[in-house]
């Protein structure tokens, strides 16, 4: 397979070409793709902490992204498997989308886009559930040029407004309702009071997925299957730059507004193949699936773009681990014979605490690698992962990577780079991380410990945030001249592997999703009982890391026996959605602040960490007597 690397050899090859002539290893990579132009210049960047951030890769170059999935693969593949549709209940039926029925689904929904008034640059947001529609309606933006902007079926109908408004949405799509596990998420009804403060939005296209009733606005809401009717499944993409915008995915910040990562079309199709290639060694003819959810940039690149554009069959599945029990994931496995699963650690925990059982009563014997995706993976887990999933045989490839990223950047490739417990490993060609002190100097060697910074630009990376390119300087290239701050802190073993150690900002890694203290606090303080709020993250044995509110209350005496807790998870849930529902809702009558009013959080990290050994001078805090209190209080033992 074209720019696949088969041994340790090649690749230390390939990482060495593409440091030492980047501009050459790339462009030998991206001639493998269809190009309507060619490009003029490989990179033109410039990383400075003076000014605002310059990227841009393959000057010049035309192409469009599902030109490179359609038009340059079905004279291969038109009746090969692109898309596996497993649905919530297993009950229902699976679907089959071979290549050449997607792109007639594409093409159909593309020109149904047009007829609609959509045109290129404008911005469409999505908020469908695990459906195929979902893949179909992100393809057919990037067919005619439109800006998809996908937003996880979770989130409230705030969040979702949020994210219309800042993207300013001309069009959403959306569906009657959706199912996860045994539940259903009435996502019309979320739609509707969304929209009530998204001006922007002119036409709402519906898709009937649950079958319950629902209100439909005349003029604006149209069904789907009636939208499509008679469209011609005939269409001609649309000739983008290679700068163009291909998508918006927004992700919390340590500041309250979500930022809208920008990804362009040339350099995130050239990484998201490159990527998915190696990483998980995909071979002609495997079966490969990501349990993510396309709402998330995991599902993006490793669902859709990253299998599609190299050819290979991706599974999409509407469900949950558990649902209808603990054994789902691996009645999947055993059902279409999966050669690369790729999940969370926590999932992973989840269904280790159910017990081996439900692995061994299935036949795993397809596997070929065991890939994890958004936090480091705790030990424990990924030698469950390895002996009870993959019998001892299967590589368990630990990949590290951002929604800003666009695809992984630090991973084994499977089989190839020799993997340790915990360890992401090795950056991939191109890569080129460092490790900094606070005040930038970079940290040489193995066997130590900094910020994990990135020096080189990467093809995959973000170009922007939406509206907002001072944002995108100040978050990622402001605080170390000439490097992206990737905001976590890693370890550099004895050999030179990487371990990521969490985060050095005000971000929780929950369940893999990054959620920003400041908007849960937030939509905390928003209860009209709250006076202020605090949030950090805690150990969780599931989730990873937990959410710990520290609250204070106007009727502190009566916040617990009148319900306060649970109707400040309620507004949490109503504002973000059920994944910032703090987990630890602590009631305190003030919070550890310096004279200047800065919250201490990390004090109250450490509390919730349950270690107050190594607190550090509370003396010139407003109220050192606060700290005590808090501690004598704590939901969690705190060891003194």
């Amino acid at each position: 397979m074209t720019n696949k690397i088969t041994s340790l050899t090649e690749y230390l090859k390939a990482y060495q070409e593409s440091i030492a002539h980047p501009d050459d290893f790339w462009a030998k990579i991206a001639t493998t793709h269809f190009w309507r132009k060619s490009w003029d210049q490989v990179v033109k960047w410039r990383f400075d902490g003076d000014q605002a951030p310059d990227v841009q890769w393959f000057v010049n170059g035309k192409l469009n992204i599902t030109e490179n999935i359609f038009e340059r693969q079905l004279f291969m593949r038109e009746n090969q498997t692109a898309i596996i549709w497993e649905p919530n209940d297993p009950k229902e039926k699976e679907i089959y989308l071979t290549y050449g029925e997607l792109f007639e689904k594409v093409n159909q929904f593309a020109n149904t886009l047009l007829k609609l008034g959509v045109k290129k640059g404008d911005r469409v947001a999505i908020y469908l559930p695990m459906v195929p529609e979902l893949a179909i309606s992100m393809l057919a933006c990037a067919r005619i040029g439109a800006i998809h902007s996908i937003i996880f079926a979770g989130f409230s109908a705030t969040a979702l407004s949020d994210r219309i408004v800042d993207a300013q949405a001309k069009v959403l799509l959306t569906a009657d309702g959706g199912f996860r596990g045994n539940k259903t998420i009435a996502l019309k009804e979320i739609s509707d009071e969304a929209l009530e403060t998204s001006p922007t939005v002119e036409q709402v296209v519906v898709l009937k997925r649950t079958g319950e009733s629902v209100s439909m606005k005349e003029g604006r809401d149209i069904w789907w299957h009636d939208a499509i009717k008679n469209v011609s499944t005939e269409n001609t993409a649309e000739v983008m730059d290679a700068e163009d915008p291909l998508f918006i995915l927004y992700t919390s910040g340590s500041t309250g507004k979500p930022k809208g990562v920008v990804h362009t079309t040339a350099g995130y199709m050239v990484y998201s193949e490159y990527t998915f290639k190696n990483v998980f060694q995909y071979d002609e003819g495997d079966m490969y699936w990501c349990t993510a959810d396309i709402g998330w940039v995991t599902g993006h690149s490793y669902i859709i773009y990253g299998p599609l554009l190299t050819g290979a069959t991706t599974i999409m599945f509407e469900g949950i681990p558990t649902f209808p029990d603990a054994g789902r994931f691996w009645d999947i496995v055993d059902k279409y014979k999966v050669n690369q699963i790729y999940t969370a650690p926590t999932a992973i925990r989840a269904l280790m605490a159910q017990g081996d059982e439900w692995v061994t009563k299935h036949d795993l014997s397809s596997l070929k690698v065991l890939g994890t995706v958004g936090e480091p993976i705790n030990e424990e887990a990924w030698r469950w992962y390895h002996e009870v999933v993959g019998k001892g045989h299967c590589p368990v490839v630990d990949t590290w990577w951002q929604t800003e990223t666009g695809g992984i950047l630090i991973a084994p490739l499977a089989g190839i780079t020799p993997t340790k417990p915990t360890m992401a490993t090795l950056p991939l060609p191109g890569v080129q991380p460092v490790l900094v002190d606070q005040e930038g100097n970079e940290i040489k060697g193995n066997g130590v410990q900094g910020i994990l910074c990135i020096k080189h630009p990467w093809p995959g990376m973000l170009r922007t945030t939406w509206g907002d390119h001072d944002r995108c300087y100040q978050t990622y290239f402001s605080m170390y001249k000439g490097l992206y701050l990737t905001g976590d802190g890693a370890k550099r073993d004895e050999e030179g592997y990487y371990r990521i150690i969490g985060r050095i900002d005000d971000v929780i890694n929950v369940s893999g999703h990054r959620i920003g203290t400041a908007e849960v606090e937030d939509a905390i303080n928003q209860h009209p009982k709250v006076v202020e709020s605090a949030v950090v993250g805690y150990p969780h044995p599931i989730k990873g890391s937990g959410i710990y509110a520290y609250v204070i209350a106007e009727e502190m005496a009566d916040a617990q026996k009148n319900g306060l807790e649970d109707e400040i998870r309620d507004t949490v849930n109503r504002l973000i959605g059920p994944i910032a529902k703090p987990d630890v809702i602590q009631m305190v009558s003030g919070l550890p602040k310096t004279r200047s009013g800065k919250i201490m959080r990390r004090i109250l990290r450490k509390i919730g960490e349950g270690d107050a050994t190594q607190l550090g001078d509370i003396s010139t805090l407003l109220d050192p007597s606060v700290v005590e209190e808090i501690i004598a209080g704590a939901k969690v033992e705190v060891k003194r």
